[in-house]
C-alpha cells in the first residue's frame, strides 16, 4: 500500500480564480493501494479544491488545453503527463495561458 504523500500545488495566470483566489495549496494525499499519479491527482483536485467552472480547468481526464502544467519546474510533457507518479514534496504548478479579451 502506498503511503500518504504531501505535495505543493500552485495555480496562476488566472487559474487561481477557480480555487477561491487561493494560489498555493499544501495538501496531503491519503494512502491508497497504488501510487498516486497525475490523472488521480486531477480527480482529487476536482473533488476537493476546485470551487467553480470545472470546464475551465479540466477537459475529459486531463487539463484543458491552454493550461501549462509544471512538475518540479519541468514541463509535464517531459515527465509523462497523466502517468507521472507523484513523489512526496512534489511541486505541481498549473498556469492558465488563456486570457479573455
Amino acid at each position: 500500500m502506498a503511503a500518504s504523500i504531501a505535495i505543493h500545488l500552485e495555480f496562476g495566470g488566472g487559474a487561481e480564480l477557480l480555487f477561491n483566489g487561493v494560489k498555493k495549496h499544501h495538501v496531503t494525499l491519503p494512502s491508497q493501494s497504488e501510487p498516486w499519479d497525475m490523472k488521480q491527482l486531477l480527480v482529487w483536485i476536482q473533488r476537493n479544491l476546485l470551487k467553480e467552472r470545472p470546464e475551465l480547468f479540466v477537459q475529459g481526464d486531463s487539463v484543458r488545453p491552454g493550461i501549462l502544467v509544471l512538475i518540479n519546474d519541468a514541463d509535464w510533457e517531459l515527465m509523462g503527463e497523466l502517468d507521472y507518479q507523484l513523489q512526496d514534496q512534489d511541486n505541481i504548478v498549473f498556469i492558465s495561458t488563456l486570457h479573455g479579451g
